[in-house]
């Protein structure tokens, strides 16, 4: 157990068993040159790892200081242990380890929002990246601008020292910096929205004319705001990682986190005076236009992804590996892949996209990655317009079918109904869960009923989806099917009706 281990600090590195890769530097030469907002996991095993290597290579100015805007949780289990973690890397060979030292700090905003506006105003800042996942930006999905009625944003408006969100915190640590005198810092976003740069640009612009139009102006003027796209398998840590990083490194670990061994990150290169870590000389791939790239994984990962989420659990399978190894569901996505998503997808440069396909198929069947359909179904109502809704828009406005998107969506649907094929009530996730429930419950047991009540949520589906009549009965008959034959017999009767 890992009790019986001596705590993972700076003073027991040197008693980490063999095998176990260290940190190949001196921490102690290591200064903060990024203040990170949303410490999660994923930041922990895709860019703070690239930057472990990079210090590897060459020291800089680019420790890295953890924000959790939420809750202490991550700050107590990783400030016992100076900020190092252990990532482990696993596929069908086994388990490689790295205990990962460029985190100096964490902060717990809520405890002292003054002093994160502070450590983003320090002049050595240079990059302020996050990773609060959708719903951590206050968007109005009907617009796609600033939520301005959202109660954390009326907040940061009436209190704009102490703010509570991450768009406020940006606009109160760029006000710093300007009021004295000293350049911005570039935001750098890396989580799953599509020009996630630029529509953070604008949040952030839409709270500071709420607050100062000459701020507003400042900001659209110097600040940068990169777009990215990021991409790794990262499941939820559990009870068993944190034993086996024990038993691998002879340390006791309160934050490992587990991932799989491919990983991408390709970045626009716009940042404030070029001050970044270069991050391609470990294989971020710096480029123009990251648009592309994202539509690119937006569609092929992450809208299959959320399709066999859904449909997986459903028809009873905990993982992604375990669904994609029910020959239906893997015929089902392969065919997903095939014949809705790639042909309405353009291809970034030099890619083949049934290669990547392939390749993504390949990932998730990694048996080692049990990244749960229940942790990736979660809140669905922020993720099904940018990984599934797009596509339908796009099959819908070239006049063609759109089956398996429907079917997924249809899997969301039922999902979201909180009940599952076996009478079972589903722990459902998702900012709008009490209000779909209701919705849902108000519409009564008829399909039809069910898909029209739904739909009216425009915050989800917009205006135009409920008022096509193509995507409308293809949604009705895929959810028909689905709660008459199950997610596995409708998925299978696709197939044999040659869709």
């Amino acid at each position: 157990m890992a009790e019986n281990h001596p705590l993972l600090a700076p003073a027991t590195l040197t008693l980490a068993k063999a095998g176990t890769q260290r940190p190949a530097y001196d921490r102690s030469r290591l200064r903060t040159g990024i203040v990170h907002l949303g410490l999660g996991a994923f930041a922990r095993a895709h860019q703070a790892l690239y930057t472990e290597e990079l210090h590897a290579a060459e020291i800089g100015d680019w420790g890295m200081t953890g924000v959790s805007l939420q809750r202490p949780d991550q700050r107590d289990r990783l400030m016992p242990q100076a900020g190092l973690y252990t990532a482990l890397q696993k596929d069908r060979t086994g388990v490689s380890v790295r205990i990962v030292g460029c985190v100096n700090s964490v902060m717990v905003a809520p405890e002292d929002p003054v002093a994160v506006v502070e450590a983003m105003a320090n002049p050595r800042v240079k990059i302020v990246s996050l990773t609060v996942t959708e719903k951590g930006y206050c968007i109005d999905p009907a617009t796609g601008r600033l939520q301005q009625n959202h109660p954390d944003i009326r907040h940061d408006l009436e209190h704009p020292g102490e703010p509570r969100t991450a768009v406020g915190f940006i606009l109160a640590a760029l006000e710093r910096r300007r009021d004295e005198g000293m350049a911005p810092f570039t935001v750098l976003c890396c989580d799953n929205l599509p020009s996630n740069g630029r529509l953070l640009a604008s949040l952030v612009s839409d709270f500071a004319a709420l607050r100062d139009c000459g701020l507003a102006t400042w900001v659209e003027t110097h600040a940068s705001f990169p777009s990215t796209m990021v991409d790794r398998i990262v499941p939820a840590t559990t009870a068993e990682d944190i034993a086996e990083a024990a038993r691998l490194t002879g340390l006791a670990d309160a934050a490992p986190v587990v991932h799989e061994p491919f990983r991408q990150w390709v970045i626009e290169d716009r940042f404030i005076e070029n001050a970044r870590p270069r991050w391609e000389r470990v294989g971020a791939e710096l480029v123009g236009d990251v648009v592309p790239y994202e539509h690119m994984k937006l569609r092929l990962l992450n809208g299959a992804h959320s399709a066999l989420a859904y449909l997986g659990y459903l028809a009873g399978h905990e993982t992604i590996a375990d669904t994609v190894e029910d020959p239906v569901l893997r015929a089902f996505v392969q065919g997903l892949w095939r014949d809705e998503i790639i042909p309405v997808v353009s291809a970034p440069p030099g890619t083949d996209l049934s290669n990547y396909a392939w390749m993504l198929l390949e990932r998730f069947s990694n048996p080692a990655i049990r990244h749960r359909t229940w942790q990736i179904a979660m809140d669905g109502s922020q993720k099904l317009p940018q990984r599934l809704l797009a596509t339908a828009r796009e099959r819908l406005a070239h006049n063609l079918p759109l089956p398996r998107i429907a079917l997924a969506v249809a899997g969301w649907l039922r999902y979201v109904g909180g009940i599952d094929e076996s009478g079972r009530e589903i722990g459902v996730r998702d900012p709008l869960a009490s209000h779909l429930r209701t919705v849902l419950d108000q519409a009564g047991h008829e399909p039809q009923h069910r898909v029209h009540a739904v739909l009216g949520i425009e915050a989800i589906f917009g205006s135009d989806l409920p008022r096509d009549v193509r995507f409308v009965d293809a949604l009705t008959a895929a959810y028909t099917r689905l709660l008459t034959r199950g997610a596995r017999n409708a998925a299978a009767e696709l197939i044999s009706a040659g869709f």
